[in-house]
């Protein structure tokens, strides 16, 4: 679990990134939870942008964190920004408090 102080550290981190993940009309197909699990594996800090299903955001990149095992950092708009930090301490490139 996030404290806060990590979510706002984490998002002005995100601040300069883009989307490396689509989410579609087709919705959270397993092909995009395996997206996301390959591009939280190799940056540990995802933006995950939502093309369409407007009135579902949160509850979608709720349970698509669960899934990849990642924090939820926040969801901003169209875009959410999700956290997991890698498996090896070595390739760990975001410290937190």
């Amino acid at each position: 679990m996030l404290t806060s102080k990590q979510r706002a550290r984490l998002s002005s981190l995100a601040n300069g990134l883009d989307p490396v993940v689509f989410l579609g009309k087709a919705g959270a197909a397993e092909g995009v939870a395996e997206a996301l699990d390959r591009a939280l594996t190799d940056h540990e800090l995802v933006k995950l942008r939502f093309v369409d299903l407007k009135g579902e955001r949160k509850e979608l990149a709720q349970a698509l964190a669960e899934k990849a095992g990642a924090d939820l950092v926040r969801v901003i708009g169209h875009v959410a920004i999700m956290y997991r930090p890698s498996s090896v301490p070595e390739k760990r490139t975001i410290k937190l408090d």
